[in-house]
């Protein structure tokens, strides 16, 4: 699966067209110059795809660090319908797509936001992934504890201390592989009271998660 099935022009990065078992996904690239020392494989949630602020954010931040990012468009989101946004569907799709990424040869730090998030740590075993990255993790539903302590790799969880789908102190005890960092006044979209305040909430999702990937690859 190197060369993609289909290329939509776009305004901006290109999308590639991947067919999977649930419908077409895309990929938009934002490519590190080389060396590419990682992969940052990155999903959506249900109320909004990938031009959501935190992942643009990473994907602006990233490359310049030597890190690829590959922002994924599940097959529902592409159709614009909640048919395939169900457990299964996902993650069939972020099957699909996974060899882009793993064919590069570089780690592949798996995650995205919310429901994004959920399907990064549901799989990251099974498909191998370096580190997990979890972006407003729905605790309180339709995540759990028990999906999120099982990603079965080193994960960091950004969460917003005022996120309604469960705020940092609702979280259970957490073994030393899982990092939570909270992120002061954001809900679950990271909106802070005040705009002027949103470039720094940005700003510090980025300096955390660069921090992170950094450690996560010294132990390659």
């Amino acid at each position: 699966m190197n060369n993609p099935a289909n290329r939509r022009a776009a305004t901006g990065p290109a999308m590639d067209l991947v067919p999977t078992p649930v419908g077409t996904a895309g990929i938009t690239w934002h490519r590190a110059p080389r060396p590419v020392r990682a992969v940052a494989l990155l999903g959506h949630g249900t109320a909004t795809g990938v031009e959501a602020a935190d992942l643009q954010a990473l994907a602006a931040v990233l490359p310049g660090h030597g890190i690829s990012v590959a922002l994924i468009t599940q097959p529902y989101r592409m159709n614009r319908t909640r048919t395939g946004s169900d457990e299964a569907s996902p993650d069939a799709a972020w099957k699909a797509v996974w060899p882009m990424a793993a064919d590069l040869g570089v780690p592949v730090i798996s995650g995205g936001r919310s429901a994004g998030s959920q399907v990064a740590c549901r799989t990251a075993e099974q498909f191998g992934a370096h580190a997990v990255l979890a972006l407003a993790y729905p605790l309180l539903g339709p995540g759990s504890p028990a999906e999120l302590l099982a990603t079965g790799r080193p994960t960091l969880i950004l969460q917003g201390e005022r996120d309604p789908f469960g705020r940092p102190d609702q979280f259970p005890a957490l073994p030393s592989d899982l990092e939570l960092v909270e992120i002061p006044a954001a809900n679950h979209t990271f909106d802070v009271p005040g705009s002027s305040s949103r470039p720094a909430t940005m700003r510090l999702i980025t300096d955390e998660t660069l921090r992170w990937i950094e450690r996560q690859l010294a132990r390659t």
